[in-house]
């Protein structure tokens, strides 16, 4: 294989979050293919449904910039089988109020959570490997945007690759290029275009699912304060579960998250003082 580390066997899938590392990591993609890719490198983004509205330009922003072909998917879920199906959308058909994810919540009558992810699983994973299948693909690269600056993230990864655990193995290019949050900052203070949204020592923390239970509580907190209607969904979702585990007892509350929900979440957000010790937050398949 090439030293390049943005050259990698192929077929492959590069897996577009949406954020500003894995589009950087997607310039430097094309930039290595003479500003085309193979035809058996597809470009995937996989909506939940919670994705802000400016992730969803972005992406649109990057195809029509870079007159790169990004594929837009979601799940979809039926009654007869196969139950879990792929939805070919785009930017203007995209949902945008949480429906796939809410599907895959009334369909399993569960959360996610820290532990189990089925979020991840299912709207996520489960979707892009669905999709390399269809393509009649049987074994295929991975391509994500972990940096150098994540090795955890990436020693996790190549584990799964030593295990054999997938279909496909996975590969880094920006942490075999010692890139790190810097450089992807750098990179697009230089650029003509960019995604809307903060950048906070290089966390978007309103990117990708715009109130992840995986987001620290000050985090959340502090989206809160500025958009406190965000809660709405995460509170309904929390409810209709709790509902239908009502058999368990009165005092059953279902969270996304076992310390804390998020309707208390949005009473933490409309206090004027608030001392939080706790943002952990943690990483999810969804980079940056």
């Amino acid at each position: 294989m090439s030293q390049n580390p943005y050259h990698f066997p192929t077929p492959a899938l590069i897996s577009f979050s949406g954020g500003r590392t894995s589009a950087y990591m997607l310039k430097k993609i094309i930039d290595a293919h003479n500003g085309e890719l193979p035809a058996d490198c597809h470009v995937v983004f996989a909506n939940t449904g919670k994705e802000v509205e400016q992730t969803l330009e972005f992406i649109q922003k990057v195809s029509d910039m870079w007159s790169v072909d990004i594929t837009w998917l979601e799940l979809d879920i039926f009654d007869e089988k196969p139950i879990y199906r792929n939805k070919i959308i785009d930017f203007e058909s995209a949902s945008r109020n949480g429906e796939p994810f809410e599907k895959l919540i009334r369909r399993k009558k569960m959360l996610p959570n820290p532990v189990m992810r089925i979020c991840t699983a299912e709207l996520k994973m489960a979707v892009l490997n669905r999709f390399m299948r269809s393509q009649g693909y049987k074994e295929w690269s991975n391509v994500v945007g972990l940096r150098y600056d994540e090795p955890r993230r990436v020693a996790n990864q190549r584990r799964s690759n030593e295990l054999g655990k997938n279909k496909y193995w996975s590969y880094a290019p920006l942490f075999d290029d010692q890139k790190t949050v810097r450089d992807v900052a750098e990179f697009w203070k230089k650029s003509n275009f960019d995604l809307d949204l903060p950048n906070y020592g290089g966390k978007t923390l309103v990117g990708n699912c715009d109130l992840c239970y995986l987001k620290g509580t000050q985090t959340k907190v502090q989206i809160l304060k500025e958009k406190p209607e965000l809660a709405d969904w995460w509170i309904k979702m929390e409810e209709f579960v709790a509902q239908e585990k009502k058999s368990f007892g009165s005092n059953y509350k279902a969270t996304f998250q076992e310390r804390i929900s998020y309707i208390d979440l949005l009473k933490l957000s409309e206090q004027k003082k608030i001392d939080l010790l706790d943002d952990d937050t943690r990483s999810c398949f969804c980079t940056d």
